[in-house]
């Protein structure tokens, strides 16, 4: 993977200590994150009331905690952080990273016997396969939340093995449906370090 892909996860809370170069599959699933990440919003800049929040629920944590904003600033923020750049499941709208194969293609697997029948029937592959040098592609699920689409993948015979197309699919419609989201690298740059998620608050509370 490129460099500033690299670059990005770890900005992003991510360790890659465990990245060798072996091969795009290895690589991302030796990545693990400690932290759930959280999209970038992407209408507004939460500036008034009617804005969108950053991260959902925002609005309501902040109201309880003006007391503590008020009197220690520095404070607030990393009590903000700490509350939302957690693994706690609780639904704001957060990613978790998974990174774990996902083979319907691959005899053997218990992804195989789950999923086989079904791929082989109703799946829609054909752009995946596009941008793949292999007819019955394996995957690393990269990322999964309770918000629409629930999961991400990545193809792991992507012709460009350095910045590969990230796809998303909902549970609903796993597969008969897939969304190009982008190159990795566009990808990772649609969510919030936790100095850019405190950078958007401040500039609602200190304006």
């Amino acid at each position: 993977m490129k460099k500033e892909i690299l670059n990005r996860i770890k900005q992003l809370g991510g360790n890659v200590a465990n990245v060798k170069g072996v091969s795009l599959q290895e690589d991302l699933c030796a990545i693990t994150f400690n932290t759930a990440l959280y999209q970038k919003p992407e209408d507004t800049p939460w500036l008034s009331a009617e804005d969108t929040e950053p991260i959902e629920g925002l609005g309501d944590w902040v109201d309880e905690n003006m007391e503590l904003f008020n009197s220690d600033r520095e404070t607030f923020y990393k009590k903000m952080v700490d509350t939302y750049y957690t693994l706690d499941e609780e639904p704001r709208g957060q990613l978790f990273w998974v990174a774990k194969p996902f083979t319907p293609f691959q005899k053997g697997t218990q992804d195989f016997e789950e999923w086989n029948d079904w791929f082989s029937d109703d799946a829609e592959l054909d752009e995946i396969i596009q941008h793949s040098n292999c007819d019955t592609p394996a995957f690393v699920e990269l990322l999964y939340t309770d918000a629409y689409p629930n999961n991400y993948y990545i193809c792991v015979s992507d012709l460009n093995v350095d910045n590969p197309i990230v796809w998303s699919t909902d549970h609903e419609e796993f597969f008969t449906e897939v969304t190009n989201e982008g190159t990795l690298e566009d990808f990772l740059n649609k969510f919030m370090t936790k100095e850019e998620f405190i950078d958007i608050v401040k500039r609602k509370m200190e304006q």
